[in-house]
């Protein structure tokens, strides 16, 4: 192990702050990344159901106008 105790580990031979903030920034980015992608890949599905449903019931509204 490159350091004697946890909290030398913690310390990061004195450069903890950029360390540590380095390590939050990125995780944050990650976060923030997945939790984009996936309310949008919930919009885009939401939508894509909604323009079939519509689709249908256009299609619908055609045959009983057809049919009289």
């Amino acid at each position: 192990m490159a350091f004697a105790s946890w909290s030398d580990f913690i310390a990061m031979g004195g450069y903890s702050f950029y360390v540590w903030l380095a390590y939050g920034v990125s995780l944050l980015s990650v976060l923030l990344l997945v939790i984009s992608t996936v309310t949008k890949r919930k919009k885009i599905f939401k939508h894509v159901e909604q323009r079939l449903l519509r689709e249908q019931r256009i299609k619908a509204a055609e045959n009983r106008e057809g049919t009289l």
